[in-house]
């Protein structure tokens, strides 16, 4: 007997008790659903939820591998044990087996941690509440890694990945209902709950616990740490990467945040798919550059002076936001997120263009944690409803109008 026929066979053994919502899940998810419209005002097609994240989650790949690679890099970097690249993207030393074992021994574990532990409680709720399993948590599963530092605690994490489920989604009703993206309701938890661990300003290194005791104990080891790009930033620190390590994602940073053009083929393949609006990520960009603009004109015109408190980031060259930071991976992969995002057309243009205008206006006036997308995309999840409403009532009163004006 084959492993779908066995699903099937367990599905209809358990079906109409608690335990139903679990296998149906687990069926699913390998197999098309048995159960399809004939009518004929039914559109056909062999999508559904579950396809859906999963082409997000394809989007997401390379940059979770991608990341374990800078991981393991990071690491060899920051102890001198190898050098910075000097072949770019194609670089022999990057692309190694070292680097991908160090990276894959940290970064896994979250994974295999935010899904466990997301899905547990998704499954728990599925089973009291008799209800099908929501699909929602399969990409924010894999986003929770890629937006949290990669030495954080696994307990940690867990206890964040429990309030972000419950409190983000189930109490909302679940997926489809939450107005808050889930994976940035972990993230703010980690922020608030414990913001030493999500400050970033170190660079993490594999084994720092030991070195720094071996550094206590007088022994002749490298640097273990260094600052982040925004971390140097924030205290008007020069940093040491051009702009081709920092657009192909050669540099500190989050798992999954640092390779923009990574980023950028992912956020093509959602729009090509449908899935991603482009409306949304364009305007973020806009938002963003325009900011950014605004504060270099201010200190082009001389309003601030060198070495003050924001000259940092103020002076970074505008568009250069966008290839720093979690900034691009949050237009592409939370900020469109359709459940918490504005849904009219017109709404899709100011909600993303706020995002990016007030990320990097948190950026600059928020040196404590020079990274503002989180806070910004959270905001305006807030406001999607609001914006969506006022679109409406705008597009009602002109059409009122035409009405009185031909009826007239």
């Amino acid at each position: 007997m084959g492993l779908k026929q066995k699903l099937h066979t367990l599905k209809e053994k358990y079906k109409g008790t608690k335990m139903a919502p679990a296998f149906n899940a687990f069926h699913t998810f390998l197999y098309s659903p048995n159960e399809t419209t004939h009518g004929g005002t039914h559109i056909k097609v062999v999508d559904d939820l579950k396809r859906t994240m999963n082409t997000v989650i394809m989007a997401l790949i390379p940059c979770l591998i991608f990341g374990m690679f800078n991981a393991g890099y990071q690491h060899h970097l920051a102890t001198g044990e190898i050098q910075a690249v000097s072949n770019g993207f194609f670089s022999a030393e990057f692309w190694s087996w070292s680097n991908l074992a160090i990276g894959a021994w940290k970064v896994l574990p979250l994974v295999i941690v935010s899904y466990g532990v997301g899905l547990a409680v998704e499954f728990v709720f599925a089973v009291i509440k008799g209800h099908e399993v929501e699909e929602g948590y399969l990409v924010t599963g894999m986003l929770v890694p890629l937006i949290v530092p990669i030495d954080i605690p696994l307990w940690m994490l867990a206890v964040a990945v429990i309030f972000g489920v419950v409190i983000g989604k189930e109490v909302f009703g679940g997926t489809g209902m939450n107005i808050l993206n889930p994976a940035l309701t972990i993230r703010a938890f980690l922020f608030f709950a414990y913001p030493t661990w999500m400050s970033g300003d170190k660079v993490w290194v594999h084994g720092a616990v030991e070195r720094a005791n071996e550094m206590a104990a007088g022994a002749n080891v490298d640097a273990i740490s260094g600052e982040t790009i925004l971390g140097s930033l924030a205290q008007n620190k020069a940093y040491n990467f051009d702009t081709m390590d920092m657009f192909f994602g050669f540099i500190p940073g989050s798992v999954g945040e640092t390779s923009t053009m990574l980023i950028l083929l992912g956020g093509l393949f959602l729009v090509f798919t449908k899935i991603g609006s482009w409306r949304i990520m364009l305007s973020a960009v806009v938002g963003a550059l325009v900011m950014g603009f605004l504060f270099n004109s201010v200190v082009d015109a001389g309003w601030i002076a060198e070495g003050s408190k924001f000259y940092g980031l103020m002076s970074l060259d505008f568009w250069k936001h966008l290839i720093i930071g979690g900034l691009a991976f949050g237009i592409v992969y939370m900020a469109t997120d359709p459940v918490t995002a504005s849904q009219t057309n017109k709404g899709k243009w100011i909600y993303g263009f706020l995002i990016g205008f007030i990320s990097v206006l948190i950026r600059v006036f928020n040196p404590a944690y020079p990274e503002g997308v989180m806070l910004a995309i959270l905001l305006m999840n807030v406001f999607a409803p609001t914006i969506d409403h006022y679109v409406l009532q705008g597009n009602i009163k002109r059409r009122m109008k035409r009405l009185k004006v031909k009826s007239a």
